[in-house]
């Protein structure tokens, strides 16, 4: 017996559907497909993937000292140079493609800077069973985009920014990718049994092509995709023929075995 292929579950919501916010009176604003459980955002959370913003900033700005528990945060630099100070003693800067990863842990108070002309970030949040890692030690730890493992291939460059091969290490069960496509080429991420699969568009435009029943999806700069799949699945990413397609994906669980923070 020949079984049905099963489609993948595919949702792209683009920038204008998503949350905002803004710090240091509108020096920094972003956008937020996935915000904090007060904003009443339609995406509550996947699996721990707690929150995902893209910060831009024109020139410097400031988001003041403040604290955090419990939570892993990393701040990725896509264009210019953030800066970080935390109440542990660390003071550092990275530019594009640079990553800073606080475990945030029994407590730590950081501020966070731009710097430059013209600087976009990420800031995502993970939540790794905050019951148990509310007692842990706080950490900090910066890395360069040279730290990070890469690979390229048929016109595909492959970043590992979480997962095998990166320096970063978390609690949380995650794995993460800056994928660059170059035109009219394609790369297929293969999404296993009961995982959820976060993209969001840096750059370009192209397809996302369901590989079990051919379904198309075109996507823009600053879309948000949320991938989920029943069985394992295969998507594929193609650059449209004028751009390179940048995009940047989180892989998690779509179910954890602790209790999630906004569950409680």
């Amino acid at each position: 017996m020949i079984k049905n292929k099963t489609e993948l579950d595919i949702k792209i919501y683009p920038p204008e559907s998503q949350g905002v916010g803004q710090f240091d009176g509108g020096r920094i604003t972003e956008i937020k497909p996935i915000g904090f459980p007060h904003e009443g955002l339609e995406i509550k959370n996947l699996g721990p993937l707690f929150y995902w913003a893209w910060a831009t900033a024109k020139g410097y700005g400031k988001i003041a000292l403040h604290p955090h528990q419990a939570f892993e945060i990393m701040s990725y630099a896509l264009e210019g140079e953030i800066g970080h100070y935390d109440t542990l003693g660390n003071r550092s800067r990275v530019q594009s493609g640079g990553a800073q990863v606080m475990q945030t842990g029994s407590g730590v108070s950081h501020e966070e800077e731009t710097v430059g002309d013209h600087t976009d970030f990420f800031q995502i949040w993970f939540d790794p069973d905050i019951k148990k890692t509310i007692y842990n030690e706080p950490t900090y730890n910066e890395y360069k985009n040279e730290d990070f493992p890469t690979e390229s291939k048929d016109g595909v460059t492959l970043k590992t920014v979480i997962g095998k091969g990166s320096p970063v290490t978390l609690v949380a069960d995650v794995t993460m990718k800056d994928i660059s496509i170059e035109q009219d080429r394609q790369f297929q991420y293969l999404i296993d049994q009961g995982k959820t699969l976060a993209l969001v568009v840096i750059s370009g435009e192209g397809l996302l092509f369901d590989m079990q029943t051919g379904t198309k999806h075109h996507v823009n700069r600053q879309d948000f995709a949320l991938i989920h799949a029943q069985e394992r699945g295969d998507i594929s990413m193609h650059a449209d023929s004028n751009s390179l397609l940048r995009v940047a994906t989180i892989e998690v669980p779509a179910q954890v075995g602790y209790p999630l923070y906004r569950n409680r």
